[in-house]
């Protein structure tokens, strides 16, 4: 018997840096508007404060939270308020180390965290945040999901599925428009090599180092094709990108085409 379809919602939002009160306020606004047959929204990379490109490890760290914080706890309670999931990343604080953080808040208040495991070298990620060791995983609604944060989509060895370990890989970004062609082409690469479907969320908006952003973001199936609906007009006023997710056509699929029986087999080795 086929589990239920996924019904996602991608919130490409516009990122204020630094302001957490705003952030959230518009957050909270926004899943007001939400169709309310929702499963799972999705928000972009450090949502709350923004990606702290260039940043002190001071600076950064009195942004940070540890996973009982105030952000946490308000997605909790947005998410059982609304009857969806919502996952995203934040910047948060454990044992003095700092991490780029992956989160799946589920509306039952069941939480699910990882922390980003490639972090952007180029802008000085690593002098700030402590790398994660695990990937994300979570079962939810009768689907196996992954979840990765920006630079990791780059690593196919650590997006991997195999043995069709995950139905749906989510992948969250603050990814600046001077480079989102390659975003959008890894999005669908990872799609089609992996027989999964994926969502990319990116963030909108002008950071305080001047970077732009475009908010690219994508539901794509299996095949490699972009199946989400965009909402320009949405009631909650912003662009929010609406998909449904097919179990029964991804099942389907890897009985007819199963390539990943074929795929090599590997582990990765512990650091």
């Amino acid at each position: 018997m086929h589990s239920k379809d996924l019904n996602v919602c991608l919130f490409p939002q516009n990122i204020i840096w630094g302001d957490k009160d705003a952030n959230m306020e518009t957050l909270a606004r926004v899943l007001d508007k939400v169709h309310p047959d929702t499963d799972l929204v999705i928000l972009p990379e450090t949502f709350s404060t923004g990606f702290p490109s260039g940043k002190d490890k001071e600076t950064v760290r009195a942004y940070a939270e540890r996973n009982t914080g105030e952000t946490i706890d308000r997605l909790k309670e947005l998410a059982s308020r609304h009857a969806f999931a919502i996952a995203g990343s934040f910047v948060a604080d454990s044992g003095g180390s700092l991490y780029n953080r992956a989160f799946f808040i589920e509306p039952s208040g069941d939480e699910t965290f990882a922390d980003k495991r490639h972090l952007f070298t180029m802008a000085g990620e690593h002098k700030v945040f402590s790398r994660g060791h695990g990937r994300l995983k979570v079962r939810y609604r009768g689907w196996d999901i992954a979840m990765i944060v920006c630079y990791d989509i780059r690593f196919p060895v650590w997006c991997r599925n195999v043995a069709n370990d995950y139905d749906l890989l989510i992948a969250v970004a603050n990814w600046p428009d001077m480079r989102v062609d390659a975003w959008r082409k890894l999005l669908y690469a990872r799609a089609i090599e992996n027989e999964a479907y994926v969502c990319g969320v990116d963030c909108r908006g002008t950071d305080d180092a001047g970077f732009n952003y475009d908010g690219s973001s994508a539901v794509i199936d299996f095949k490699g094709k972009d199946i989400g609906v965009r909402m320009e007009n949405d009631p909650s006023g912003e662009p929010l990108v609406y998909g449904t997710l097919s179990r029964a056509k991804l099942d389907a699929f890897r009985e007819k085409f199963p390539a990943w029986r074929d795929a090599d087999p590997f582990s990765i080795l512990p650091d």
